[in-house]
């Protein structure tokens, strides 16, 4: 065990520092160029890479077939108003029909394939984000918000179809089509095609006259959503707070502020936008002007066929449209930039942790629980949170884990549970160390009852299951009857198909207590750990959630971080940690004799007081 200790160190003592740096992150993403930038999603395509070619391929003859049609097309109407007779022009008209079904099959399939693509590209990616938000969290999530994260993991990533669906496909066209055209214009006639190449070639260097302005108005939007998303996601789930305090004016007048700086940014977005609109339309016009007027000459001149004139018209016309396409998806890139940028930055971010091994230690694992000499800081330029801690939990031993607020207790739960690594020092369960075990293993071994329980909108059944998947409904409501929860559940309406409510709204504190604990025992894990389980509930719940404790801690290795005296007499032995050391151990009636930090942490939380000589604890 000792001989990880000096390479966890230098490895991963600072996994938590990594997580931060989110803006910085952004601003360099934002400097690099555009193209470099939208290029980092193509490897979001995975393996649908080869329905996008096919993609292309169906636009890019879709394109030449439109093409060929519409110069057919322009050729018979040429002749026909010159007098030619159905017999001359009958087989071009035969071609022109046979030209149809393969016209439709590839458009058809050109959009079909490069949407299919697309989703299915969307779809890997969503999955990619949330693997991200587990393998981060929780170190990564604590600095950033909730409305934020849901605005990477739904509306960055459905921006990033504008990009698979709209972009790439029609730029692959755009760059073989108008070469095609050219071509078939020089044939006609050189001067033609002359006069096209450059038009063509302003058409597209458009969107890099906007570029940097581009990408600081896709920059700004995506950040006002971002921001817009977050405040009103903490407006909804704190409701009930802004209406306690008469705060809803101030918060309304935060989201008008939000809703303003986003109208900005969409109003520059939306005139770069008309300027991008103005410049290609003009351009389009003048160039077909200057196809129009040399044609024409070139006609007066003798110098091409009348017939061919409305040809190479239609042909410029088609030449343009796949450029002005690309132009035009071109104008919001600079946003789908912006989301590729949120989005890598989340794919990218070093966990906290990560896994070292790959197997975990052979034979059964003791549920031994020690801390030896541990030190952690969460950043290296902060104090550390925990110093040279040393304590140990028996099997099948409950310890109490007590101090004033910050002096480390959860800290100590979160290195156990390996949310961080230390950074000296190691935790052992079974005597080997937390990090020479894969953290899906690991987290078997463990179960957490947090302070704030956390319940889906689902049912109570499916909460509860939450503890093992697998479970039969016998299963279930045994665990809840040993957490002290059936009697409640039954009483519902819909018993165990009660939906909780967002965030478990429809339950009070007790009872959701209650259900984290069934979904606890649920699991059966050898190591528990109960963070304040009862420290914001009231006398009847704490009882019933004090008798669901102490069914879960039978026969369990158990780590409970409390306040409440009722909560830590019960422990076999009490650790105090104070400024992140351990002050003392021991029993309650063996650190009460001590007279120390212990006795000094009761009188301050309970203001009683010590009675010397009697080892006793008076309340008032």
């Amino acid at each position: 065990m000792s001989t990880h200790t000096h390479t966890h160190l230098h490895g991963h003592g600072h996994g938590h520092e990594h997580g931060h740096g989110h803006g910085q992150g952004d601003a360099a993403e934002s400097g690099r160029s555009l193209v470099t930038r939208l290029r980092s999603l193509m490897p979001l395509l995975g393996e649908h890479r080869r329905l996008i070619t096919v993609a292309y391929l169906a636009g890019v003859l879709h394109q030449l077939l439109l093409l060929g049609s519409s110069g057919i097309g322009a050729y018979v109407v040429a002749r026909a108003a010159v007098g030619a007779s159905l017999d001359q022009l009958g087989g071009w008209l035969i071609t022109l029909g046979c030209l149809i079904v393969p016209l439709v099959f590839m458009s058809i399939a050109d959009s079909t394939y490069a949407h299919v693509a697309a989703f299915r590209a969307l779809a890997d990616t969503r999955a990619k984000v949330y693997a991200a938000f587990e393998r981060l969290s929780p170190g990564y999530m604590l600095e950033r918000r909730s409305g934020d994260l849901g605005s990477a993991a739904v509306s960055d990533v459905e921006q990033i179809e504008l990009f698979f669906a709209h972009t790439l496909s029609p730029l692959a066209v755009a760059s073989t089509v108008p070469v095609a055209t050219t071509v078939a214009l020089g044939w006609f006639h050189w001067s033609l095609a002359c006069v096209l190449v450059p038009v063509l070639l302003l058409l597209a260097s458009v969107p890099a006259w906007l570029r940097r302005q581009a990408e600081l108005h896709g920059n700004e939007l995506r950040d006002s959503l971002s921001r817009m998303s977050a405040d009103s996601t903490d407006t909804f789930q704190g409701l009930r707070e802004l209406v306690n305090f008469g705060a809803h004016a101030q918060r309304l007048g935060l989201l008008r502020k939000q809703g303003v700086r986003l109208a900005k940014a969409k109003s520059a977005h939306g005139r770069r936008s008309g300027i991008e609109y103005a410049a290609t339309d003009t351009i389009a016009l003048v160039g077909m002007l200057a196809v129009l007027v040399l044609g024409a000459r070139l006609v007066v001149a003798g110098e091409l066929d009348r017939a061919l004139f409305p040809v190479a018209v239609v042909l410029a016309a088609m030449a343009m449209l796949p450029v002005l396409k690309v132009t035009e998806v071109a104008r919001e890139l600079a946003t789908v930039a912006s989301s590729a940028d949120r989005i890598n930055t989340l794919l990218d971010a070093p966990a906290p942790v990560s896994d070292l091994v790959s197997q975990a230690p052979a034979g059964p694992i003791v549920p031994h629980v020690r801390f030896d000499a541990v030190t952690f800081a969460y950043r290296s330029d902060l104090r550390p949170a925990v110093r040279e801690a040393t304590f140990e939990i028996r099997p099948g031993e409950t310890v109490a884990l007590v101090g004033h607020s910050g002096a480390g207790k959860s800290t100590c739960a979160n290195l156990l549970l390996r949310f961080w690594d230390v950074t000296a020092g190691s935790v052992s369960v079974g005597g080997h160390d937390v990090r020479d075990f894969p953290q899906e293993d690991l987290r078997r071994l463990m179960t957490l009852v947090p302070q704030d329980t956390f319940l889906f909108n689902t049912s109570l059944r499916d909460n509860i299951r939450l503890g093992r998947a697998d479970a039969s409904d016998e299963e279930v409501e045994a665990a809840a009857r040993a957490a002290q929860a059936h009697e409640f559940i039954t009483t519902l309406p819909d018993g165990y198909d009660t939906v909780a409510g967002e965030l478990g709204a429809l339950m009070s504190g007790g009872q959701r207590q209650r259900i984290a604990i069934a979904r606890a025992l649920l699991k059966d894990a050898p190591i528990l750990v109960m963070d304040e389980a009862v420290s914001n509930l009231d006398a009847a719940s704490e009882q019933a959630v004090t008798q669901a404790m102490d069914e879960a801690r039978h026969g369990r290795t158990t780590l409970v971080i409390a306040h409440r005296l009722s909560t830590i007499r019960t422990a076999d032995r009490i650790v105090v940690v104070s400024g992140g050391r351990v002050a003392e151990t021991g029993t309650h009636e063996e650190l009460v004799a001590l007279n120390g930090a212990y006795v000094e942490l009761l009188a301050s939380q309970l203001e009683g007081f010590v009675e010397q000589g009697s080892g006793s604890i008076r309340t008032p």
